[in-house]
């Protein structure tokens, strides 16, 4: 069940209508998770600063169970998020920062549960 958070400075009428959507199909194509399992925020308009500076940035926060476990693995999941927001955000790979959160089951609640139970 990954998480997939952006936020970005660039106003949210500049951010492609469907960049949930592409962001949503992006994440399980990357972490090798069903579609419908993923959650995407997009929020736009977000004050940052960014490597210290304030023109327009991004940071995206991906969370899941089992798949963040190395930092090999990170560097491929980083390329692949990379290219999608550099080409959907039209910003230079400076301007976006990524931050892997790994998950344990017992951390994510569902139908009234945690998914160690599920």
């Amino acid at each position: 069940m990954p998480f997939v958070e952006l936020e970005t400075s660039l106003p949210p009428e500049r951010l492609p209508q469907d960049l949930p959507a592409k962001l949503c199909r992006a994440a399980a194509e990357i972490l090798g998770k069903p579609e419908e399992r993923v959650s995407v925020t997009v929020k736009g308009g977000v004050s940052m600063v960014v490597n210290g500076a304030a023109s327009p940035g991004a940071l995206l926060s991906v969370s899941s169970v089992g798949v963040l476990s190395s930092a090999e693995k990170n560097q491929l999941h980083s390329r692949c998020l990379f290219d999608l927001l550099q080409k959907e955000l039209g910003l230079a790979a400076e301007r976006i920062m990524i931050r892997f959160y790994p998950m344990e089951p017992w951390q994510i609640g569902k139908n009234g549960t945690v998914l160690t139970f599920l």
